[in-house]
């Protein structure tokens, strides 16, 4: 390969990226220009040792032959990548092609930098490289006591072979993106990530860059609330222009300081942060929290203004949360920080909380104090330029401290990202999410992302696979948490309700049914009941085994205060397995008569008892955890037999398709037979016909008994138009359909005649998938018909999808009756119906490259399905989901998926 055929700097290879102590670095393929990087690099941060490990002989410097072909690369048979912090390199990577599909890969690290997870953050981007470059296989020299290169090979979760020759292990290993493979980079994603967050949230020291001794100024308050909070570590104070601050010394930088800084919090001016990051990094900090407003919300200039901010913190090391954030907050006993705008320091409790808008946290944080709910740790991104709500989701997943999630989200910067981790995080802890502009989904100034080409139904269906308890408002996300956070899960829908108003009674029983819940026993008391009526009736209530929740209600007679009604709610809601709610008084929260002590220190412990203003309140948030309880509870089934499936003829079938046609296109009808059987999906024999005697061949070859049909959109998509003709039988009879179809269609080149053997009768449906620029996959099913298409039902999922997944599919639409003997038809085989849903979603999966895929015409019926009609259309893609199969961050925000 000359120079001029060589391919141009592969610029989407660059990514930022997580170190395994949650500290950053960048990622980039090497260039010529980086000579001096390397010499330097491999004299003063590489020793000895790694020299000879590296090379298998004493090298103490690189010849400039050697500088030359190291960093002059073709990007295909010879490629390299570089890890770069604080402008100076520490780690290199590369392969250089041996074989066809095969190449010898090798690193080398700073030493200084060794143990942090760079070989494996190398391994995997150079196995990207090689997948888009057309490699199979990677092949390894290792000296045998280099047990550090050899347990990095080992424990990428690739098939390693080994064999030991002349003194050196020769590894060698497939670098297909195995689920092995795939789950053990995910692993140390999370990790990483989990480690990031866990050093803002428990700061052993904090700087507060910007901190003032004027009244009510920004950096006052927060010097304020972190001494009222009683921070149990280090505050600093840095102010240029101060000796003191808060009775504290101000230092003239963070540099200044004596001791360590965990993470520095700013509130200085928008133009001035850069200068902080630089300082910062100097003295080592972990991360930022800026306060700082001046950013991407206030347009263009503020824009650009963000995109160096979050490039310049990367590049050395740092993570950040912000701008225009509110803050952090951690209220455990061994932390107690309040690093935020809030004066309200929430009480302990046990949901996180993740919002982005600062001036909502402030109300959240009012909100949550008002109610009694308590919060383990709270935390407002602002913009979210860096730190986002997936990185907070890995930090909870592990953080005993927190049981349930809370989240207000008015932006989605990797829907896909977020749909598996909160996937994994909610069979362990409940997530109750508010996601503002579902309906035009827009998003706030200041938060740079991509547009969702699916429906807004796709992504509220994301929500759903994942586990995550969507509500539509924070009174409604409040309303859940406080039954998570202190109340048991129940059981199933079965719902008991006991109280002293008919009225309200007879409310609960009709927002109970509304809401899918079944009530089983409702136990009426007198208008004055003592507290013996009201414990005898909830012991009642929840000893009986056909009931899996009670409702409480309670008014009181006047003059009387409940304070005894009040401790037998408590103490029933403290012992019982099955989950309480309350209406009681009409208070709103977790109020103090029913609490019940907590030995974590939260203020309302586990069997506290939560009210509701209104019984539809209570009634309405014990329906969602009752979805969330029976999502958790439902089993997932077998897998699909890998066997019925053929990926690799499938990959060469599209591989083909775009040789022949770079550019892309519609697949023609056999490429698309051919595909679909890779997948186990028949498609219906069919032969289009232009004339009469065509029509007419065509039904001899199938022997008879076909039918003819327009198949072109604007003439079946109307229902007051005839396009099909049925059970033709001789030349005849297709002579007459012939004549009439033409008759209604008029131009019969455009109305795509076809024709096709009697199929046996069924309900219709579409089956359909896209590659969407943010999810990935997208995979929707539908009954087939214009009013289906109409008024929009249909169902969605994001691939992979498991048995339970295509299951919910098939019931969650409206006509789904029509399925399961509506009226007294025949039930269909749904089970068929789930597999080839299954099938299409595998396969959208599997294929970047297939941009859209329609099973136009599924008949279903008692026997089986038929796949009658179906279109796909190949696109050629640059940089196929890299961020599947390698850890990368947004190199600038909105130019890259964020994380």
């Amino acid at each position: 390969m000359t120079q001029a055929d060589a391919p141009a700097y592969p610029s989407h290879w660059e990514a930022d990226v997580l170190l395994r102590d949650g500290r950053t670095a960048h990622i980039r393929p090497v260039r010529p220009a980086d000579e001096e990087l390397l010499v330097d690099f491999y004299d003063n941060r590489v020793s000895d040792t790694s020299k000879y490990y590296r090379f298998f002989s004493p090298m103490p410097h690189l010849s400039q032959r050697d500088v030359e072909r190291f960093t002059h690369v073709d990007y295909v048979t010879r490629v390299a990548f570089v890890l770069m912090l604080r402008e100076r390199m520490i780690a290199i990577g590369r392969y250089d092609v041996t074989a066809p599909g095969e190449a010898e890969v090798a690193f080398l690290v700073s030493d200084e930098q060794q143990g942090r997870g760079i070989g494996q953050i190398l391994l995997e981007h150079l196995a990207q490289a090689g997948r888009e470059r057309g490699i199979e296989k990677f092949v390894a020299e290792v000296l045998p006591d280099n047990a550090r290169m050899i347990q990095v090979f080992r424990d990428a979760g690739y098939h390693v072979a080994s064999g030991y020759e002349d003194g050196v292990i020769h590894l060698e290993f497939p670098i297909d993106p195995t689920p092995t493979a795939i789950g053990i980079m995910l692993n140390r994603e999370h990790e990483a990530e989990a480690n990031s967050i866990s050093r803002f949230l428990n700061p052993r020291s904090v700087a507060i860059i910007g901190a003032s001794r004027r009244q009510e100024t920004v950096g006052q308050v927060l010097v304020r609330n972190m001494v009222n909070a009683d921070f149990t570590g280090r505050v600093y104070v840095v102010n240029p222009n101060s000796s003191a601050v808060s009775g504290m010394p101000a230092y003239k930088s963070v540099q200044d300081i004596d001791g360590d800084v965990d993470v520095a919090i700013v509130a200085v001016p928008a133009e001035a942060v850069q200068d902080v990051v630089l300082d910062c990094a100097a003295k080592g900090v972990h991360g930022l929290v800026v306060i700082s407003s001046g950013f991407a919300e206030t347009g263009e200039e503020g824009r650009q203004r963000q995109r160096r901010l979050v490039g310049l913190s990367r590049s050395y090391g740092l993570r950040l949360i912000g701008p225009n954030a509110l803050g952090i907050i951690n209220t455990d006993p061994t932390v107690k920080i309040n690093a935020s705008l809030s004066q309200v320091m929430p009480p302990r409790g046990r949901a996180g909380f993740f919002c982005q808008s600062g001036a909502l946290g402030s109300a959240i944080l009012e909100k949550v104090q008002n109610r009694g709910l308590g919060l383990s740790t709270f935390v407002s991104a602002g913009n979210r330029a860096d730190v986002s709500g997936n990185d907070l989701l890995q930090y909870w997943e592990e953080d005993e401290s927190t049981e349930v999630v809370m989240m207000y989200l008015e932006s989605l910067g990797n829907p896909r990202k977020f749909s598996r981790i909160a996937r994994r995080v909610s069979l362990r802890k409940p997530i109750v999410a508010v996601r503002s502009g579902r309906t035009t989904q827009g998003v706030p100034m200041g938060h740079a992302v991509r547009k969702i080409a699916a429906p807004p139904q796709a992504v509220d269906a994301m929500f759903r696979q994942a586990g995550v308890i969507q509500v539509d408002t924070l009174e409604d996300m409040f309303d859940v948490a406080q039954l998570l956070a202190h109340q048991p899960l129940p059981r199933g829908r079965r719902v008991a309700i006991v109280g002293n108003s008919d009225a309200l009674g007879l409310l609960a029983a009709d927002a109970a049914a509304g809401s899918g819940l079944v009530v089983n026993r409702q136990i009426p008391l007198p208008a004055e009941p003592t507290a013996e009526d009201f414990e005898d009736a909830l012991d009642n209530a929840i000893d009986d085994p056909e009931v899996d929740a009670v409702v409480a209600v309670y008014i009181p007679p006047l003059s009387v205060s409940g304070e005894d009604v009040a401790n037998v709610l408590a103490a029933v809601g403290e012992q019982s397995d099955k989950p309480l709610v309350s209406s009681f008084l009409g208070a709103e929260g977790v109020p103090e008569l029913l609490r019940v002590p907590d030995v974590a220190g939260s203020t309302a412990g586990r069997g506290s008892v939560p009210s509701y203003s209104s019984v539809e309140s209570a009634v309405r948030a014990l329906a969602r955890v009752v979805e969330y309880a029976v999502w958790l509870r439902t089993p997932d089934g077998p897998a699909d037999d890998a066997a019925e499936v053929d990926i690799d003829r499938a990959k060469r079938l599209v591989t083909t398709v775009l040789s022949k046609r770079p550019a892309g296109g519609e697949l023609e009808r056999d490429e698309l037979v051919d595909l679909l059987a890779s997948y186990g999906v028949i498609l219906w024999p069919t032969l289009p016909v232009t004339s009469l005697e065509e029509a007419r061949e065509a039904g001899r070859a199938l022997e008879w008994d076909v039918v003819l049909k327009a198949t072109a959109d604007h003439v079946r998509e109307r229902p007051d138009m005839a396009h099909v003709w049925r059970n033709i039988n001789d030349d005849h009879e297709m002579e007459e359909a012939w004549a009439s179809l033409t008759a209604f269609v008029g131009d019969v080149d455009a109305a795509g005649f076809v024709v096709q053997k009697v199929a046996r009768p069924g309900v219709p449906m579409i089956i359909r998938s896209i590659e969407d620029p943010l999810f990935g996959p997208v995979v929707s099913f539908g009954l087939g018909g214009p009013m289906s298409e109409l008024l929009g039902d249909r169902s969605y999922r994001i691939p992979p999808l498991s048995r339970r997944d295509a299951a919910a599919m098939v019931r969650e639409v409206k006509a789904a009756p029509m399925l399961f003997g509506y009226r007294g038809a025949d039930v269909v085989d749904v089970e068929e119906v789930e597999r080839l849903i299954r099938r299409v979603a595998q396969l959208q999966n599997d294929l970047p490259q297939i941009s859209a895929l329609t099973l136009d015409l599924v008949l279903a019926g008692p026997d089986g399905a038929t796949v009658l009609t179906a279109a796909g259309r190949v696109e050629p893609v640059v940089d196929p989901r890299s961020d599947w199969f390698v850890r990368r961050m947004a190199t600038l925000p909105g130019d890259t998926l964020p994380n």
